[in-house]
């Protein structure tokens, strides 16, 4: 798994929105704010205006679970079936690679079957036979306020992918402060 981060947007937007609900300084609000990312609910809604895009390559199962969260995010992935059409499979196309090497090699038997139009192979289920561990990159568009909830809700997660994901992306974004408490 892989994450790294693309870009942020938004947060002198964010700053200047907050000041005018306290009638405040810009310099007032920079020093306020983390107190409220974690505050009385509503009150954090400045961080549905930060943005942050993010490249991910993770496996098909972590996605699954990665899709829990899709309100205010966006999602942009590489095209599986263009993918498995280009190029053979190898052990870097799966997460921890692959163990079953003869299985490897089925599924890029069934691929040349798939793209010469052999035998009738469907792409359905040449996609069903992809293990769970299949890597799938996306460029993942969310809020800080998206990221701070995955942050709360999956830091522990018994998946490692979890961790190493958070641990990459906040040590990365601009202001983690907002997404992880100080401790």
């Amino acid at each position: 798994m892989k994450a790294s981060v693309i870009s942020e947007y938004g947060y002198d937007e964010a700053v200047i929105g907050f000041s005018l609900s306290y009638n405040t300084s810009l310099e007032r609000v920079k020093e306020i704010l983390p107190k409220y990312a974690f505050g009385v609910p509503g009150e954090g809604k400045f961080l549905e205006s930060m943005i942050v895009y993010l490249d991910v390559t993770a496996p098909r199962y972590w996605w699954q679970e990665a899709d829990t969260y899709r309100v205010g995010t966006t999602k942009n992935s590489e095209s599986t079936m263009h993918t498995l059409a280009k190029r053979s499979l190898d052990i870097n196309d799966f997460e921890g690679g692959i163990v079953d090497i003869e299985y490897l090699v089925r599924l890029n038997n069934y691929r040349v079957c798939l793209v010469n139009k052999m035998e009738s192979y469907t792409l359905a289920e040449f996609k069903g036979l992809l293990p769970e561990g299949f890597l799938q990159r996306r460029i993942w568009m969310m809020s800080y306020k998206t990221l701070q909830t995955i942050y709360i809700q999956r830091y522990g997660h018994k998946l490692p992918q979890w961790r190493l994901f958070l641990d990459t992306v906040v040590s990365k974004i601009q202001h983690p402060e907002f997404v992880r408490r100080a401790e």
